[in-house]
């Protein structure tokens, strides 16, 4: 998501304890239902009768300060798919869609959902691969396809980390840490290597070699994983070609 996105589609103002917990994808039928892609391992509990929504979406969206209400959860083909007291047709889906759906904090207090923590709980803990200490959670994003935790380094470099069991499968908040296992090249720094060095031709092919095997490691990392892993997985390889970018452009 560019910037520009996310200045024009704000978080809701509901607490810092709020939640995110689905997007409206598209349509379904002509009667306002909509296909949810769900961010909670727990739909049971979030997504009941009479379920209060904020939604995240653009300033100048008709829905914009706006909240929705469920009126019921169904499957189809495997695809969760929410109906709403407040969207009655397919118009209104259509001007709905892409929506981020967040419950307010006094909501998720209501409840107790597993795998599930406030960004205040997450930002300061160590991040270590194994023994190995690689740096420390700044900050959590919140982007559409997937939350990713902001790792400063131990040498001060940026990664993203896509939030997902495959790649974070230990969150310990009360030891103040979390265990990761990225794909090959996520944290590697080939490329800044090649900068100290004084070779910024070096930096440019590192940097795309080094990219290159990340991608391959990706590929490797989802043959098993579910479709949401799939997704962060390859999100990852985005945010890694980016971060390629800049450090070629800090070299030039």
């Amino acid at each position: 998501m560019s910037e520009k996105s996310r200045v024009l589609a704000p978080r809701p103002e509901i607490g810092a304890g709020s939640l995110r917990v689905a997007r409206l994808t598209k349509p379904h039928g002509l009667k306002g239902a909509l296909k949810l892609e769900l961010y909670t391992d727990n739909p049971e509990l979030r997504f009941t009768p009479g379920a209060v929504f904020y939604l995240q979406v653009p300033r100048d969206s008709v829905w914009f300060n706006k909240t929705i209400t469920l009126t019921q959860l169904r499957w189809f083909n495997n695809v969760p798919v929410g109906f709403f007291d407040e969207i009655s047709d397919r118009t209104a889906a259509e001007s709905a869609a892409r929506a981020i759906l967040w419950i307010d904090e006094a909501t998720v207090n209501a409840g107790a959902e597993e795998n599930a923590w406030y960004d205040t709980e997450l930002v300061g803990l160590s991040v270590r691969e194994g023994e190995k200490t690689l740096g420390t959670v700044e900050s959590v994003e919140h982007l559409p396809s997937q939350d990713l935790l902001v790792v400063t380094t131990l040498d001060g470099a940026t990664v993203l980390v896509p939030l997902v069991n495959e790649i974070v499968p230990e969150v310990n908040t009360a030891e103040g840490y979390v265990v990761v296992t990225p794909p090959g090249g996520l944290f590697e720094t080939a490329a800044d290597a090649a900068v100290g060095a004084g070779d910024t031709a070096g930096a440019q092919t590192a940097c795309e070699q080094n990219t290159c095997g990340q991608e391959k490691s990706i590929a490797k990392a989802t043959e098993n994983a579910d479709a949401q892993a799939k997704r962060a997985v390859e999100y990852a390889s985005a945010i890694v070609d980016t971060a390629a970018d800049a450090v070629a452009k800090t070299a030039d």
